[in-house]
């Protein structure tokens, strides 16, 4: 029986686990730096098909309809006139038992922990992590040891785990924007059963239901600039004052929801540049302690868990050198689309703006340019 130690509780160490947990060949334990694993509410996450398919491996498709919802249609509109630019149908590429979905973060991850209480350890925060032979051995800050045959990293995007093993070769880069969430309630100014996504200059924000309640997630990516030591500072961004500046900065279209948001939290928003590799054929990185995304394609959860399902099958398969191969192949398509996004999602000339516009309405019902940007992402 091979050990498996998993460090993180996130999305992807808790699918993983969930994975490995049904074979009797893996002992598991999953190893939480916090004294409880997070379940904020408030917070919004989509799954496209290519994540779900894999979900429902584990019992996905029984999860409680009432709390989450399959939006069809992607609206896009123009913050500073509000006019609707087009429409893209994202229900095209859904099948009969998967579909695009959206959900809060809290509910995913409770279904992802029902069956791991007994192998989740909280409290234990890492130290050191050394290879003796084929085995790799774990200390942690309560003095705490283990030892484990495979070691799958999810710790975050600011993994310690990582940092540990790859001496801080490999950093989180500011992507010189923040982003404001929140909830928000339904009301007749949105569309409460589908995506709706407002395009302004070096500015962009979604709005989307979460359940049958038709409850809201918001979610907006401004750029703004901060200096080193503000990056650093965890503290400033629930600074009243700061937030104050913040809001202060986002398009007077928008400034109408504000006092409707809930919850509302400010972070700024960090990015991989380059993919960490370990020199140890036993350890591995997965979701954003792989490689963490701008968060302008909705693919931060769904690839978390298609990475998670690839190291699965390579460890089953004992086909980990082909593991790193694939997930950088589909890492980098799903980053230059992240990438242009934002870049077309913020432009601010108005001549740049009335010729995407005009490409968007052609784009989106253009089946194969769909079926390549969209499709190959979906499609595992």
């Amino acid at each position: 029986m091979k050990k498996i130690a998993i460090i993180g509780a996130g999305i992807s160490g808790l699918f993983i686990a969930n994975l490995f947990k049904r074979s009797s060949n893996y002992q598991i334990t999953l190893y939480e730096k916090s004294h409880s694993i997070d379940l904020d509410a408030g917070y919004g996450i989509q799954l496209s098909v290519n994540s779900v398919n894999l979900l429902n491996q584990i019992g996905f498709d029984k999860f409680k309809n009432d709390q989450k919802f399959n939006p069809d249609i992607i609206n896009f509109y123009s913050i500073k006139s509000s006019n609707k630019i087009c429409d893209l149908n994202i229900s095209d590429f859904n099948s009969t038992d998967c579909k695009y979905t959206t959900l809060k973060r809290s509910e995913l991850v409770k279904f992802l922990k029902t069956d791991l209480e007994n192998l989740i350890q909280t409290n234990h925060s890492i130290s050191k992590v050394e290879q003796q032979n084929q085995k790799i051995q774990l200390t942690f800050e309560n003095n705490e040891t283990s030892e484990c045959d495979y070691l799958i990293i999810s710790d975050g995007v600011f993994s310690k785990s990582k940092s540990l093993i790859l001496k801080n070769q490999i950093a989180p880069r500011y992507n010189k924007t923040i982003a404001i969430r929140g909830t928000l309630p339904c009301s007749q100014k949105i569309d409460c059963r589908n995506i709706s996504l407002f395009l302004g200059p070096d500015f962009h924000y979604v709005i989307y239901p979460v359940n049958q309640n038709r409850d809201l997630n918001f979610i907006a990516i401004m750029k703004y600039k901060l200096n080193k030591e503000e990056q650093k500072n965890h503290s400033l961004f629930n600074d009243g004052n700061f937030i104050k500046r913040v809001l202060n900065n986002v398009p007077i279209e928008m400034r109408e929801f504000l006092d409707e948001i809930k919850k509302l939290k400010i972070f700024p928003v960090f990015v991989s540049d380059s993919f960490s590799q370990t020199k140890n054929k036993n350890m591995h990185l997965i979701g954003d302690a792989f490689f963490a995304f701008p968060p302008s394609f909705a693919q931060g959860a769904s690839q978390s868990i298609e990475s998670a399902y690839e190291l699965f099958l390579s460890i089953e398969n004992k086909t980990e050198g082909n593991f790193l191969r694939n997930r950088v192949n589909k890492t980098r398509m799903v980053n230059n689309r992240s990438k242009f996004n934002q870049f077309a999602f913020h432009l601010s000339n108005p001549l740049t703006n009335f010729l995407r516009n005009i490409f968007l309405k052609r784009l989106v019902k253009n089946k194969r340019f769909l079926e390549n940007y969209l499709g190959k992402i979906y499609k595992n």
